[in-house]
């Protein structure tokens, strides 16, 4: 029996306004450009409202049910209350990607590419474990660590590409 392929997870991290969403963007259309099928997982620290209120769905959630599921012949949304998700859960919902960004999770284990931006924040805030990069218009410096600007998002998917090999190699 084959060995099933996992997508290589990896996520984009910083501060509240520091441009994660805008590296993530440009990430995701460089990697699509380089053939890769990408997913996005976001974090939100806050309690997020899913669906408009007035619509079928939300009059379900309303109704008391604990998720609900829209679909049409392309594409399908679910919603589902269940407390401590785990990242696995939600990774296993996109199977057939080649790359998984998570937005957020500055203290996850996952790789990682900070994005520290001037005025907004002034140094590194996540878990170092796993950091491949920081990814800023200052002049920072962490031991071991690559520096790249904020434009630099060929140097990041390149980053990305290489610890997806080293992944595939082991």
């Amino acid at each position: 029996m084959a060995a099933v392929k996992k997508p290589y997870a990896a996520a984009v991290c910083g501060v509240k306004n520091s441009g994660k969403t805008t590296l993530l963007e440009k990430l995701v259309k460089e990697l699509i450009r380089r053939g890769y099928r990408v997913a996005v997982v976001k974090h939100d620290g806050h309690e997020f409202q899913a669906d408009v209120k007035g619509t079928d769905t939300f009059r379900m959630q309303e109704a008391g049910a604990y998720g609900t599921c829209i679909f049409s012949g392309s594409k399908w949304m679910a919603v589902k209350q269940e407390p401590q998700v785990s990242l696995d859960t939600l990774f296993a919902l996109f199977e057939e990607a080649d790359v998984i960004l998570a937005e957020g999770l500055k203290d996850s284990g996952l790789p990682k590419l900070e994005v520290v931006r001037k005025g907004i924040s002034s140094e590194s805030v996540c878990n170092r474990e796993n950091l491949l990069a920081l990814v800023t218009d200052m002049d920072l410096q962490l031991p071991g660590i690559p520096v790249l600007g904020l434009e630099e998002v060929c140097r990041c998917a390149d980053l990305l590409e290489q610890e997806m090999h080293k992944k595939t190699e082991r």
